[in-house]
């Protein structure tokens, strides 16, 4: 019943749905630790000193000081929380959100499933790999050459809105509550995500809806990243440093494992969890627009020795053919430079897609030359 439905679907779906950008093959992290815990292969070997990490426990004072915001008092609309939104998204690109109103057993939901698709046998995981032309699916992103240092995940990444963005063929059908785990959870979060970005266009000086408008269809990823333990952990990182190409990027950590830092003045900051809260960051297309006022953070993700790690973000970003540069009245006071070039935004994220993640390599790259 209903397999024409399904397959008419099945059609509109390979009709519009686009591809990303791809990635060579590289083996499975998760397996290398199953066949021998004590080694790390060389090709996961940071070289630089300057770049080895300190660790997941590694402390530093500046960790007490990333803002939290109350999702609760910016939807009653405090101006007080409005202007510590202004200054978390100037001064640090990221802050902690709490109150947002996402049900915890939907929170735990989401977790649950992910551990429970990573824990099955490698080839139940690779049923939804990712083909040879996109990176969508189980695998790995940003591996573009045989040289480059890899990072020491795993992951799975799906465009879950507009609907008919998606590739169902990806979409993880063990566990069998997993499809419905991340459906629960990408509502959720795209209800506080669109919340957010009103929130930003009125810092931005603008009506609450225009951000939004200017998306033209705000396109909804989310990428669910395995860190397995690391006999090496001051070696090798989970995830290179990155600013992320999006609108702004909703992250659940876990509550008991840090493996998040962002850089700010020098250093490494660990962003430690609070139990349900959001991390949120700023992306590139912010920082383009607000003409490099609201910066979009470097930030990595460390392992540890003891214990796996995962992460779940979520990428609000625009529709491809919109045309992100920076507005008018963001450059308008006396002596500012228009700092970015305008760029296509479907161009954009996929240029940086075809790089290995290196810091702000593709912000600079939509700089204007000084």
């Amino acid at each position: 019943m209903g397999s024409y439905t399904d397959v008419a679907l099945i059609h509109e779906e390979v009709a519009v749905a686009p591809t990303f950008g791809s990635s060579l093959p590289v083996p499975n992290v998760q397996e290398i630790v199953k066949s021998d815990p004590l080694h790390v292969p060389e090709r996961y070997l940071i070289k630089n000193q300057e770049d080895m990490p300190k660790g997941a426990d590694h402390t530093c004072k500046l960790s007490s000081e990333i803002p939290t915001i109350d999702f609760s008092l910016l939807s009653r609309g405090h101006k007080e929380e409005l202007t510590r939104l202004d200054l978390a998204c100037k001064e640090w690109g990221f802050f902690q959100m709490v109150n947002h109103g996402v049900a915890t057993e939907v929170l735990q939901g989401m977790k649950d499933a992910a551990a429970k698709f990573f824990e099955l046998p490698v080839e139940e995981k690779n049923k939804v790999a990712m083909t040879s032309d996109d990176i969508q699916g189980y695998g790995h992103a940003y591996v573009v050459s045989e040289e480059q240092i890899l990072d020491w995940s795993d992951l799975l990444f799906l465009i879950v809105y507009p609907s008919q963005y998606r590739k169902l063929k990806f979409w993880p059908t063990t566990p069998e509550e997993y499809k419905e785990a991340i459906e629960a959870y990408s509502i959720e979060v795209k209800r506080v995500g669109e919340e957010l970005i009103r929130h930003i266009s009125l810092i931005m000086g603008m009506e609450k809806d225009a951000l939004l408008a200017l998306h033209q269809e705000l396109v909804q990823g989310v990428l669910v990243n395995y860190y397995p333990p690391c006999c090496m952990p001051d070696k090798v990182l989970g995830k290179s440093p990155h600013s992320d190409t999006s609108t702004i990027t909703i992250l659940m950590q876990e509550d008991n494992v840090t493996g998040l830092q962002i850089r700010k003045e020098g250093e490494w900051v660990p962003v430690k969890p609070i139990p349900n809260a959001l991390v949120v960051n700023v992306g590139d297309v912010v920082e383009i627009w607000s003409n490099g006022k609201y910066k979009s953070i470097e930030h990595r993700a460390v392992t540890t020795e003891r214990k796996a790690r995962l992460s779940y973000a979520t990428f609000l970003f625009p529709h491809d053919d919109v045309e992100v540069e920076p507005f008018d009245h963001m450059v308008e006071s006396p002596g500012s430079l228009r700092m970015y070039k305008k760029v296509r935004y479907g161009d954009y994220l996929r240029q940086s897609l075809k790089r290995k993640m290196e810091g702000k390599a593709h912000t600079d790259a939509a700089k204007t030359a000084s």
